[in-house]
């Protein structure tokens, strides 16, 4: 479908940046409050003034978090089509930049999105299960960080301050150490509630930890990652995504490079991947005899490793499309 006006948002914390381009020029430039009641109220009024159709109109603006809950949530009430885009992708595909603002940054995206309107990928609203276990899963790993930065710091400076000195620091560390451990108790708690009351999740989450490596964490954060696997449905996509999938940067005969992932991954899935593909291989198995097995006709461990977090992807992707919990000793009647 071809678009007639394309709508480039720039966010922040508390304004929006609005550049307005209709296939010839950029015609307006506003400046929004990033609340969804004022919000609302601009929107409407700038499709009313400009004579813009919802099925016409691109509303295309940069992922940033937490900022962008106004324009989902106004877009989804209005049935404005709305296109978040990775901003490394638009300022790769913007040219050489001279000079940056909000302002500039609003007809940058809006031209992003006239020129490249084919690539376009809609926003679909999440489901509120999927929402809240985003949400919370982040608060979970904000009272981890603290707990491990108190503890560190006990156990690196016992034995090396004065007894006193500790002694007291220690009182009054574990006080948080524990309200922290409690905190995190809960929420803990709150994600297995949210998973066992929805029927699909609770089921794809029991698919998932049949796999070898697989617990509770890869679980649950593959489901949000995949949005209960709507967002991926190819596992080698989503290996790119997890930082799995290797790639090698070479260019004529002098610039050359090993096979490596990309810097660009989810830091976060790549982590609980690794530790999925460390425990794999501690337990008997066709994981672990794979390893030794690459190991002892000399593989890089890295390299091998790496494979075993692809495998423990795809198995998870085929357990989801198969509908059926992973069996080790399955044999394909088609043989």
């Amino acid at each position: 479908m071809n678009y007639s006006h394309f709508i480039g948002l720039d966010i922040s914390k508390t304004k929006i940046d609005v550049a307005l381009f209709d296939k010839e020029k950029i015609t307006i430039e506003l400046i929004f409050k990033n609340n969804p009641k004022e919000l609302k109220k601009a929107l409407i009024k700038l499709f009313k003034s400009e004579n813009l159709e919802t099925n016409n109109t691109i509303i295309c603006a940069e992922y940033t978090g937490m900022y962008i809950y106004s324009i989902i949530q106004v877009c989804q009430e209005l049935g404005i089509k709305l296109w978040l885009e990775n901003p490394a992708q638009i300022k790769l595909c913007t040219g050489v930049h001279r000079g940056k603002s909000d302002k500039i940054d609003a007809r940058r995206i809006a031209l992003y999105s006239y020129r490249y309107q084919d690539k376009a990928s809609f926003y679909v609203q999440k489901t509120e299960n999927i929402q809240e276990l985003e949400f919370i899963i982040a608060e979970r790993e904000l009272l981890i960080v603290d707990k491990q930065k108190y503890s560190t710091q006990l156990k690196d400076q016992k034995g090396h301050v004065n007894d006193s000195f500790y002694k007291n620091k220690a009182n009054r560390l574990n006080k948080i150490l524990k309200t922290l451990n409690a905190l995190i108790k809960e929420i803990e708690t709150k994600i297995d509630e949210i998973i066992k009351s929805d029927l699909k999740l609770a089921h794809q989450y029991k698919l998932i930890t049949s796999v070898s490596g697989a617990g509770k964490q890869v679980a649950i954060n593959t489901i949000v990652a995949t949005q209960g696997f709507t967002k991926f449905d190819n596992p080698r996509k989503f290996a790119c995504h997890a930082g799995v999938a290797p790639f090698n940067y070479s260019s004529g005969s002098s610039i050359k490079s090993k096979w490596k992932v990309s810097h660009r991954a989810n830091k976060k899935l790549k982590k609980l991947f690794h530790m999925a593909a460390l425990s794999a291989i501690q337990v008997p198995g066709e994981l672990r005899d794979y390893y030794l097995r690459k190991i002892e006709s000399g593989k890089n461990k890295m390299t091998v490793i790496n494979a075993i977090r692809a495998k423990i992807i795809h198995r998870i992707f085929a357990v989801i499309r198969n509908n059926t919990p992973y069996e080790k000793n399955y044999i394909n009647s088609l043989v």
